[in-house]
């Protein structure tokens, strides 16, 4: 029997809260499930002292949920990005992951851009130029 782990949505309209669960790939997600091994909460609780962003609380137990994923239980994909928050598992679309598939030129990083291009295709763009130069006909 497939087993999953996954979120189960309780809480008030607007203000959901997840249990993650451990239950069977076929049952309804408000079915009973095998097994609660945590909770999440997405709405964002403001800070104490007021300054920076408000942090989303996350429960989670560790030992069973590596226990689950031993024996082979699929994390769902909302699981498998609060999973590998944990160092669980390694998120699912890294660089490494993306370089194994395709090969090691399949992801290249970003060359830095020359100051000077921006500008000028920035104001050849809104017809800046320079000084006495008439501006660009669209």
């Amino acid at each position: 029997m497939v087993v999953k782990i996954r979120l189960a949505r309780f809480g008030r309209r607007h203000a959901p809260v997840y249990n993650i669960v451990v239950a069977h790939a076929r049952s309804a997600q408000t079915n009973r499930p095998i097994e609660v091994i945590g909770t999440y909460n997405p709405i964002p609780v403001p800070p104490v002292d007021g300054i920076g962003k408000g942090t989303k609380h996350i429960e989670l137990d560790t030992a069973r949920a590596k226990y689950w994923l031993g024996t082979g239980a699929q994390p769902s994909d909302p699981v498998w990005r609060l999973l590998s928050m944990f160092g669980l598992l390694e998120p699912k679309w890294s660089v490494a992951r993306l370089q194994s598939k395709a090969g090691k030129s399949a992801v290249k990083p970003k060359e830095p851009r020359n100051v000077e291009d921006v500008t000028k295709s920035i104001q050849g763009n809104i017809g800046i130029g320079e000084p006495g130069a008439t501006a660009k006909e669209t």
